[in-house]
């Protein structure tokens, strides 16, 4: 369906997909409906063009939907580099190498300066559902003089949207699909330090002290500035969402600010702090640590995207009985990590 074409009241003849009328013509379902009393269709054809209108419309409200609550979707890079037909891509992730020096006017064994990449193959896979409806529900919306229910495709949407936000997060290794969290990302670990409370050592930041967490943040940078000779400057931090309702409203002694408002206000790559329920210990859909996870990184399509070759298409319907079905489809690649020193994970916050 293109995504362009909205169902426009004044111009109901170019408001609809031409394949979903070819199918709904086609169908035994439209002369069923001519023969009911109260339809008032004058033809099959009549109906066809009216239900197509319809399902034009419910396709449209599903594209407009938005669903804030899928961190990746709104905060990852996102991007449609791959075409919609391929079943794996291969990428390099790069290292910068060599040094320059100082040289005589002759010289001939100039340094040499060059960038390491290392391939890496991604698959890429179909997310697939449905929704439908009955000739019961057809029926029941002409005669309630309503539009056919859009939330079955808004219902699809989500659901769609759900799974390749998770493979955003976690990846799919059933699958080979990678993800910010996944093991194998080559994402480096930050190990947070520890307090002891009752005799036991804790990492979490409810047990810390304001200053203690500006420390464990404050270290995080550090440690990507040193592993990275100061290549990389992480500008987005990344926290489970009860940590970021702690550092939003702890207050720093004495200052009269926040650890969040002090960071944003103080740290001089940081941009943007944003809560994320996918990277509590209690998602375990998305978090495979099993704990609160923390993750600063650069948020640039130069460094990781999230690829999706294909964005959520719906196609024609398709006749099966006395119901029909949309098809939903969408082809994902999972995240694909250019930088993987652009981002840095501390578990246990």
């Amino acid at each position: 369906m293109n995504e362009n074409k909205r169902y426009n009241p004044d111009m109901p003849s170019e408001g609809y997909d031409q394949a979903d009328y070819e199918a709904l013509k086609a169908s035994n379902i439209m002369p069923t409906l001519v023969t009911v009393k109260g339809m008032h269709f004058d033809s099959a054809e009549d109906a066809s063009i009216f239900f197509a209108r319809e399902l034009d419309y419910v396709k449209s409200k599903s594209y407009d939907k938005i669903y804030p609550e899928f961190t990746a979707l709104n905060n990852f890079p996102i991007t449609h580099e791959v075409p919609e037909g391929a079943e794996t891509m291969t990428y390099y992730s790069y290292e910068k190498t060599g040094f320059a020096a100082i040289i005589s006017n002759y010289a001939t064994d100039l340094p040499r300066a060059d960038v390491k990449g290392e391939p890496t193959t991604a698959s890429v896979k179909s997310i697939g559902d449905s929704y439908g409806y009955s000739i019961q529900e057809m029926r029941a919306s002409r005669h309630a003089g309503k539009s056919l229910d859009t939330r079955k495709a808004e219902a699809a949407r989500y659901a769609i949207d759900r799974t390749a936000n998770t493979i955003a997060f976690a990846g799919d290794k059933e699958h080979k699909l990678m993800g910010m969290l996944s093991a194998d990302n080559n994402i480096p670990l930050y190990t947070l330090s520890t307090v002891e409370v009752d005799g036991a050592q804790h990492t979490e930041f409810k047990y810390k002290s304001a200053q203690q967490i500006l420390d464990d943040i404050n270290g995080m940078f550090g440690y990507m500035a040193d592993i990275t000779q100061d290549v990389e400057r992480a500008d987005t931090l990344m926290l489970s969402s009860d940590v970021y309702i702690d550092i939003s409203t702890r207050q720093i002694p004495n200052t009269g600010f926040t650890v969040k408002k002090f960071l944003l206000d103080n740290a001089p790559y940081l941009k943007n702090i944003i809560s994320a329920p996918e990277m509590s210990g209690k998602s375990k859909s998305t978090n495979p640590y099993g704990k609160n996870v923390m993750m600063l990184y650069t948020n640039s399509a130069e460094k990781f995207s999230l690829e999706i070759p294909m964005s959520f298409y719906q196609y024609p319907l398709q006749n099966r009985n006395l119901e029909v079905i949309i098809p939903c489809e969408e082809r994902i690649a999972g995240i694909i990590l250019y930088y993987p020193l652009s981002a840095l994970i501390a578990v246990g916050v």
